[in-house]
């Protein structure tokens, strides 16, 4: 896991082989997205507001669940 400056993520990880993103939100909830490319998992690295890329380009696009 990555830690990214956000005011409402903690940290960002990826399991390249599954193509899973893993999202660790500050109040300690655990979210993965499936199927995301590589190259779409960089982007929320490098995206200037980490929360509103995630809620413009994850939500209602990859299948996604809460694990913790």
């Amino acid at each position: 896991m990555t830690p990214v400056s956000s005011s409402n993520i903690d940290s960002i990880g990826y399991d390249e082989q599954n193509q899973e993103v893993y999202v660790r939100f500050l109040n300690n909830s655990l979210y993965v997205y499936k199927g995301v490319p590589a190259h779409e998992y960089q982007n929320l690295l490098e995206a200037p507001s980490h929360g509103s890329y995630l809620n413009r380009n994850f939500k209602n696009v990859y299948p996604y669940e809460r694990i913790e």
